[in-house]
């Protein structure tokens, strides 16, 4: 892992492949002459081992469709028998690619480090790259004006394409990268015009919609939620989905809810407020994990017992958090994993110029029902 800091800008770069001393490149039929000091097998050792020309060895490497499936069969049989690695420094000459994606975070740091769901992003999305035989370098946005520099280090042609979680109402990060000559991949619902862009998320609305629905399947009839911050759609569609699945108006709505920020702290004070304020209620959605343990917190300091008094459903099934509650938390699962498959893919083909229809690709959720409900 090479660690790069710039001011205010995190850069990890993930490398998947040895560097290489390279002593001599210079363009040849097919691709790059490489002369390799330390004993390595070169192109010319794979062809001679395979029988063929050295051009039908750069094609495979390089995944030229003008090759017959015979003659790859005997050039992979090659490499596998030498132990050949392409050298990426002198393919991305050929290519003008760098085998790098940018995965771009814009959260504040201390959200980033405390937060498992992003954690989780960043572990499965170096792992989909890795398969993918890319690496990954992740960008933070730590001050309102980073969006800039970031701008500029993505259309300096350090990265083939990027990866952007940016979902708060004001960033202007994603406005700042929408019109950048690289393909982007958003996640999560954007606050811009975004009929033009490409997206993946999950479906929130129908994932609050589910986790009410739970506690009214229990023979609850007096839910309150802790809400995600207004300034994401993911908070506000959870939001919406309790509304939808309770009936409520929207002022019955408003009493019933108390926005927790999608940090435990602030789950614990809002289900304190929630306590204040409807001191008979027997249910609670919090809109995320982290929120859903300080909400047991507060409803325990309360002496209300949990499920017995009141049931309670989380969001996101964080391995590290819902399990592990006492009782163990029932919540929604959306699984980081799966949209990284989706997001990584879609990437893909957008880098190898297939043409997609730009749009906003939402994923199924489910409920996890566990002690707690």
């Amino acid at each position: 892992m090479i660690v790069t800091p710039t001011p205010r800008t995190i850069v990890l770069r993930l490398t998947l492949y040895p560097s290489s001393d390279i002593r001599h490149a210079a363009h040849a039929e097919g691709g790059l002459r490489m002369t390799v000091p330390d004993g390595r097998p070169t192109l010319e050792d794979v062809a001679a081992r395979a029988g063929v020309a050295r051009a039908t060895v750069a094609r495979v490497i390089n995944e030229s469709p003008r090759v017959s499936p015979e003659a790859r069969e005997l050039v992979l049989a090659a490499v596998r028998d030498l132990g050949y690695v392409p050298n990426r420094a002198a393919r991305t000459l050929v290519t003008r690619r760098t085998g790098a994606v940018a995965l771009v975070l814009s959260e504040p740091e201390n959200k980033f480090f405390d937060d498992p769901f992003f954690a989780a992003t960043v572990r499965t999305v170096s792992q989909h790259l890795s398969a993918e035989d890319m690496q990954m370098v992740l960008l933070l946005v730590h001050r309102p004006d980073d969006h800039e520099r970031i701008a500029g280090y993505l259309a300096g042609g350090h990265v083939d394409g990027a990866l952007v979680l940016a979902p708060h109402r004001d960033d202007p990060l994603p406005a700042a990268v929408r019109d950048l000559p690289l393909p982007v991949v958003f996640g999560g619902r954007l606050f811009i015009p975004h009929d033009d862009l490409h997206s993946v998320d999950h479906d929130n609305t129908g994932g609050g919609r589910l986790a009410t629905e739970h506690l009214l399947a229990q023979g609850r009839g007096n839910l309150v939620t802790v809400a995600g911050p207004p300034d994401e759609f993911a908070g506000l569609e959870r939001l919406n989905g309790f509304a939808q699945a309770t009936g409520y108006s929207e002022q019955e709505v408003r009493r019933r809810s108390e926005i927790g920020g999608f940090t435990e702290q602030g789950g614990e004070q809002a289900m304190t407020a929630l306590l204040e304020r409807v001191p008979d209620l027997d249910a609670v959605f919090a809109a995320n994990d982290l929120m859903a343990r300080g909400a047991l917190r507060a409803l325990r300091r309360a002496g209300r017992r949990v499920p017995e008094d009141v049931a309670l459903i989380g969001f996101d099934d964080q391995p590290a958090i819902a399990p592990h509650t006492d009782p163990p938390l029932t919540t929604i699962r959306q699984d980081p994993a799966l949209r990284t498959v989706h997001m990584v893919a879609l990437l893909r083909r957008l880098i190898e110029g297939e043409p997609v229809t730009p749009g906003r690709e939402v994923l199924p959720v489910e409920v996890v029902r566990r002690e707690s409900s």
